[in-house]
C-alpha cells in the first residue's frame, strides 16, 4: 500500500512543504503539504518533479576512486582510505594553502552543506575558500556587513503587509525567490495588487514578474546604482526623506546627502536610459506609500556595482522609514539562528583581513572569488593550489572561464568531490562520495530560514530509510573532515558532531550574557535529545535559539512566550527544541517578522553607520560611471522556473517548454544583426565566443540580448544522459573572469558588453 511522509523541498530558496506519495522506497508522487505552516499546499514544477529527481538513474549509488587514470567503482573505506592518504601528506609537505575549497549552492539547501564545510574548512586550516556567493549574492553580504556590522543581517520585505513594492534585477515569479525566501511568491504579489498595493519592477526584460506590475521600468542593464542613487538624491533634495524612528540609531546621514549630490535625475537619466521626471515620480510615489520595500537581487548585485546597489536599496528604506518597520523590510529570526543578545558595540565588518597570492584579491567573509580559483591552482610557486575538495559544486560552468578551469583542474595533483553526479566539474575528481537521494535524507532550512518573509521552524527526517549500500550525507561529510585531519580509522563519524557539540556549549556557558552561563558544558550535552550526531546539533541550536527552552535555565525563553532575550520588546519564547518540533510535522508558526534594532547592529559604533568607508571610496568610481558612453550591446542572464543554476538539466520532466537555452534578442537587435527567429548567431565578449540559436522577443529591451545560466553539458566524461542530449552554451564562457565588482569580489554576469554575428 502506498504511504505519504512530509518533505521539506530542498530544490530552491522558497523551501515549499511537500507530501510524497512513496510506494515501497520509490517515490511516486509529490504534491504541496496543505498543512504546512509556510506555503499552505504551494507548489512548482521543481516540487512536483522530486520523485523523478530522487529516482534519477544518473546519480551515483557509490563511491568512485581515480585507478589508473579512470575512475572506477569503490566501497565507501577504499575511497576515505584515498583521501587520508593523500590530503595530510599534501599539507605536511605543502602546507594549509596547497588545499582549496570549492563550495556550491545546492549547500544551502542540505543540513549537511550546513553544519560540516565550517569544520571541515577549520580542519584544514586554508584560507583557500571559493564558494557561490562570489558568483550571486556577496554584495549584499557586504553591504550588511558595513551598514549593520551582520553580513548576514539582512533584511526581507514584508511582502504580506507591504503597500509598496520596488524590485530591481529579480524575477521571482520564475526563480520563487531570492534572499527572500517565501512560498508562493506569485501569489504573494498578487495579494500585494489584490488589497490595494502597488508593485514597481524595473528590469530589462518583460519578464513574468514585470507583467504582474504595476509599472515596469526596463533601464539599461548595470545602472541599477545610478538608479538607486538618483532616488535617494530626490528623497534627500525634495525633504522627502523620513527615517522616523530609525534617526536615532544612525549615523552619517548629512555625509550621505553629501555624497550623493551628483546624482541628480537629469545626470542619472541618460546613463539608465529612463526620463528624469520618471525617476522623479518613483522617488516621490516610494515616500508617499504607508509603507513600502525595496527589493533587489541577482541582476543589481552581478554587475560592476553590485555592492553599491545593494547598499542603496537600504539607503533607500532607511530614508523612507521602511526599514525594521511593519510593511517594510524586516531582519527575520530564525529559530537556529543565534539569540539575540543585547543592544550596544560590535566588532564591526572588515574587508580584506587577507588577500589571494596571485592578484591580491581582498577577502571578504573569509571567501576570495570564485573568478581567482583557476589562477590560484595553475600558478606556480609557494602557496599554489595542489588539491581541492569540491562539496556541491560545479564551477565549471558556474564560474567565468569554464575552460581555463577545466584544464586547470585536469593539473590538480588531488581532487575530492562530494556530488551525486559525475558532472564537469567532478569529473576531474581523483574521489567522488556521492550523497544519497534527498527522499533518503533529513532537512531544515538553517540558511533560508534566516531570510524568510515569516518566522517559522520545520524538521523533517527521512521520508524513505537509507539503503544498505549508502552513507548519510552527514556521515559523509563527517569521515570527510576526520579523513583530511588525519584521524580516519582513529575516531567514529559522530565525533565531530559532538566535538561541535562541546565547543558551542563551552561559547555559550562562557557569555555573561547568556542564562546558561557558568553551566556545565557536559551536562547539558548529555541533555539533548535526537537519534544521531545532526539532529543533536540541531536540538542544541533550537534550544540555544531565539525561541528555544535554554535547557530550562532561568531567564530563558518558555513555552508561553515570556523572557525576551534580546531586549528588543519581542516575546521570543516558544521552548523550542528537537523533541517539540519533531510533535509537529508539518511545522510551528513563530509569527511575522517584528521590528528587531537596534539588537541586530554589530558595528563598532552601534549604530547604522550609513556611509561607511569602503562605500564612500568606491562613490567616486559611480560618479564616472555617469558621463561612461554605454555599449551598444550587453548581456543578462535569466532565470527559468523549472531549473535551478546547472543541476537540475538531467531531470526529463523539468526540460524542454520554456526551459531552453536560447539568446533573446530584440526584433530591433535582430533586424540590425541579420539574425532570424530560430537561426544561429556567434556571440562573441571577453572570455570566448559561442554559437547559440536565436530567439527574437520584444520580451527584451532593445540594446540587450539574454542568455540563461547553468548550461553547456557538452564536455565527455560525464554521467549526464539527459543533459548532454540537450546541452546549450555555457554563458560563462564570455567572460575570462577580470570583471569583478571590486567590494565584494563578485564576478560580472550581467551587463558586459557582447558583439553578435550571422551564422549559416
Amino acid at each position: 500500500m502506498p504511504r505519504t511522509a512530509p518533505r521539506i523541498c530542498p530544490l530552491c530558496e522558497a523551501t515549499c512543504g511537500l507530501t510524497l506519495t512513496i510506494e515501497g522506497t520509490a517515490v511516486t508522487g509529490a504534491r504541496g503539504d496543505r498543512d504546512d505552516v509556510f506555503s499552505r499546499g504551494f507548489i512548482c514544477p521543481k516540487g512536483a518533479a522530486f520523485g523523478a529527481l530522487d529516482a534519477d538513474p544518473d546519480r551515483l549509488r557509490g563511491p568512485l576512486v581515480r585507478r589508473d587514470g579512470r575512475l572506477r567503482e569503490a566501497g565507501w573505506e577504499e575511497a576515505y582510505d584515498a583521501i587520508a592518504a593523500a590530503v595530510p601528506a599534501l599539507v605536511a609537505e605543502h602546507g594549509a594553502q596547497s588545499v582549496g575549497v570549492v563550495l556550491g549552492n545546492p549547500n544551502v539547501h542540505t543540513m549537511a552543506g550546513a553544519l560540516y564545510p565550517p569544520l571541515l574548512v577549520n580542519a584544514l586550516g586554508t584560507r583557500n575558500l571559493f564558494t557561490a556567493s562570489t558568483l550571486d549574492q556577496m554584495p549584499k553580504h557586504v553591504s550588511s556587513g558595513l551598514l549593520f556590522g551582520d553580513p548576514f543581517a539582512i533584511p526581507v520585505p514584508d511582502l504580506d503587509r507591504t503597500d509598496f513594492l520596488l524590485i530591481l534585477g529579480a524575477n521571482p515569479v520564475e526563480s520563487n525567490g531570492s534572499l527572500c525566501t517565501a512560498p508562493d511568491f506569485p501569489g504573494r504579489l498578487k495579494a500585494l495588487r489584490a488589497r490595494g498595493g502597488t508593485l514597481v519592477v524595473v528590469d530589462p526584460r518583460r519578464t513574468r514578474t514585470a507583467r504582474l506590475a504595476d509599472r515596469h521600468l526596463a533601464p539599461r542593464p548595470g545602472s541599477d546604482a545610478l538608479l538607486l542613487a538618483a532616488l535617494a538624491h530626490t528623497l534627500l533634495t525634495e525633504k522627502l526623506a523620513d527615517p522616523g524612528p530609525l534617526a536615532e540609531h544612525l549615523d552619517g546621514l548629512r555625509e550621505l546627502a553629501d555624497a550623493l549630490g551628483s546624482f541628480t535625475p537629469e545626470a542619472a537619466a541618460p546613463a539608465c536610459d529612463l526620463p528624469a521626471s520618471e525617476i522623479r515620480a518613483l522617488a516621490r510615489d516610494l515616500a508617499a506609500a504607508p509603507t513600502a520595500a525595496v527589493y533587489g537581487r541577482i541582476g543589481s548585485c552581478t554587475v560592476e556595482h553590485g555592492t553599491l546597489a545593494s547598499w542603496l536599496v537600504d539607503v533607500l528604506n532607511i530614508l523612507t522609514g521602511n526599514l525594521d518597520r511593519p510593511g517594510g523590510a524586516l531582519f527575520p529570526l530564525a529559530a537556529a539562528g543565534p539569540r539575540p543578545r543585547p543592544a550596544g558595540p560590535g566588532r564591526g565588518f572588515a574587508l580584506g583581513r587577507w588577500r589571494s597570492r596571485v592578484s591580491a584579491h581582498p577577502e571578504v567573509k573569509s571567501e576570495l572569488p570564485s573568478a581567482a580559483l583557476a589562477e590560484e591552482i595553475e600558478t606556480p610557486g609557494e602557496g599554489r593550489i595542489r588539491a581541492l575538495i569540491s562539496i556541491a559544486a560545479n564551477p565549471v560552468l558556474s564560474a567565468p572561464d569554464g575552460r581555463r578551469l577545466d584544464a586547470a583542474l585536469a593539473g590538480l595533483d588531488f581532487m575530492i568531490s562530494v556530488d551525486p553526479y559525475l558532472n564537469e566539474t567532478s569529473r576531474h575528481a581523483h574521489v567522488v562520495l556521492p550523497p544519497p537521494p534527498p527522499s533518503q535524507s533529513a532537512h531544515h532550512d538553517f540558511a533560508f530560514n534566516g531570510f524568510a518573509v515569516h518566522n517559522q521552524v520545520r524538521y523533517t527526517r527521512p521520508a524513505v530509510p537509507l539503503e544498505a549500500d549508502r552513507l548519510d550525507e552527514c556521515e559523509i561529510h563527517a569521515r570527510l573532515v576526520l579523513a583530511v585531519s588525519g584521524m580516519h580509522g582513529a575516531a567514529e563519524p559522530s565525533a565531530v558532531d559532538d566535538l561541535a557539540i562541546r565547543a558551542a556549549l563551552a561559547k555559550e556557558t562562557s557569555d555573561r550574557h547568556s542564562p546558561l552561563h557558568g553551566a556545565d558544558p557536559e551536562r547539558l550535552a548529555g541533555l539533548l535529545t535526537g537519534e544521531n550526531g545532526p539532529e543533536r546539533r540541531l536540538d542544541l541550536m533550537l534550544r540555544l535559539g531565539p525561541y528555544g527552552d535554554r535547557f530550562g535555565a532561568p531567564g530563558g525563553a518558555a513555552p508561553d512566550g515570556g523572557a525576551d532575550p534580546g531586549g528588543t520588546g519581542t516575546a521570543y519564547g516558544a521552548g523550542l527544541s528537537l523533541e517539540r518540533l519533531l510533535a509537529h510535522p508539518h511545522g510551528i508558526d513563530l509569527g511575522p517578522l517584528g521590528p528587531r534594532l537596534p539588537g541586530v547592529l554589530r558595528t563598532r559604533s552601534g549604530r547604522i553607520e550609513l556611509l561607511p568607508d569602503p562605500i564612500a571610496a568606491e562613490l567616486p568610481r559611480l560618479r564616472a560611471a555617469l558621463a561612461e558612453r554605454p555599449a551598444a550591446l550587453v548581456l543578462v542572464g535569466r532565470r527559468h522556473l523549472r531549473s535551478n543554476n546547472s543541476w537540475l538539466h538531467n531531470v526529463p520532466a523539468l526540460t524542454g517548454g520554456s526551459n531552453r537555452c536560447t539568446l533573446q534578442v530584440h526584433p530591433v537587435d535582430a533586424a540590425r544583426h541579420g539574425l532570424t527567429d530560430g537561426g544561429r548567431a556567434r556571440i562573441s565578449a571577453d572570455g570566448g565566443s559561442l554559437d547559440v540559436p536565436v530567439e527574437v522577443t520584444d520580451t527584451v529591451r532593445a540594446g540587450v540580448v539574454s542568455l540563461p545560466h547553468g548550461w553547456g553539458h557538452d564536455r565527455s566524461g560525464t554521467r549526464l544522459s539527459v543533459a548532454a542530449a540537450d546541452p546549450g552554451a555555457n554563458v560563462n564562457q564570455l567572460l575570462d573572469g577580470t570583471r569583478l565588482d571590486p567590494l565584494s569580489g563578485t564576478a560580472v554576469l550581467n551587463a558586459f558588453p557582447v558583439h553578435l554575428a550571422p551564422l549559416p
